[in-house]
């Protein structure tokens, strides 16, 4: 019998750009096992690929879904088992993220930012919780056996709302809520932690300018960095007692009004 650790899986969603991928090559390089998620971005999750095996020495595959087709996603757990074996963590930083307001908002908008950014973190930690409990008989020999954990980027703007991007803002609210609930219905085998960053990378819609303006909007003088964020979701893994929370990790953004999203201010 082998004395080697087993490598630990995680599967990172929206891992092939922005923070997934930063998410991605963090675990990589303390040895995880990465399931680099993606959707359209196809060069760009071949990269992360390569980034993930260099760093980590441990197997990285990738698999494309839609998040928002239930059936995709069903099946995204199910190829990362097949491939791997185990799942031991699920990082869901891909989001749909387009602007809607009052005026505009419609069924259709709200129905696809809820079918991806809180349908689809929803439906992976069931399946995530299932395979544990199926797991459970292979770990019986453990004196303590860790639980599994979610970890799901939410965002400051739940605890400064404005009007903007309404349908985007309901499915956080949403997936906020569901970090309660799900933390309750899976333990003790699944752990499920939100991580909210404040103003962290630039946009399309943001010139350099307006961008480093904004981001020094806070009480700290500095929001989130991706580093930040990085370290706050690998301290939710690591440490075995929270469970059913969100870190905000925004320099305080949070704390501050603003009338508007940052990138209409």
């Amino acid at each position: 019998m082998s004395d080697q650790p087993v490598a630990r899986t995680v599967l990172v969603t929206g891992a092939a750009k922005r923070l997934g991928r930063e998410i991605a090559l963090a675990l990589a390089a303390e040895g995880w096992q990465v399931a680099v998620h993606y959707r359209d971005s196809v060069e760009e999750a071949h990269q992360t690929r390569a980034d993930c095996q260099r760093l980590s020495g441990q197997a990285s595959e990738l698999f494309r879904a839609n998040l928002g087709n239930e059936t995709a996603v069903r099946h995204l757990m199910a190829q990362v088992l097949q491939r791997f074996g185990r799942v031991d963590a699920v990082v869901n930083s891909a989001s749909t993220f387009e602007h809607d307001a009052v005026d505009s908002f419609g069924f259709a908008a709200l129905d696809k930012h809820m079918r991806s950014n809180a349908g689809a973190p929803i439906l992976l930690a069931q399946a995530l919780h299932a395979h544990k409990v199926q797991r459970a008989d292979a770990e019986a020999s453990q004196a303590e056996p860790e639980p599994a954990v979610v970890v799901n980027l939410l965002d400051q703007k739940l605890w400064n709302q404005n009007p903007d991007f309404l349908s985007y803002t309901l499915s956080k609210a949403a997936l906020e809520a569901a970090n309660t609930m799900l933390a309750l219905a899976l333990a003790p085998w699944v752990r499920v932690v939100g991580v909210a960053p404040g103003l962290t990378l630039t946009s399309h819609l943001l010139t350099p300018e307006a961008f480093e303006s904004r981001h020094r909007l806070s009480p700290l003088g500095r929001s989130s960095t991706p580093a930040d964020v990085v370290a706050t979701v690998k301290f939710a893994i690591a440490n075995r007692s929270i469970t059913g929370t969100t870190l905000l990790v925004d320099g305080g953004q949070h704390l501050m009004r603003f009338e508007r999203d940052f990138s209409l201010m």
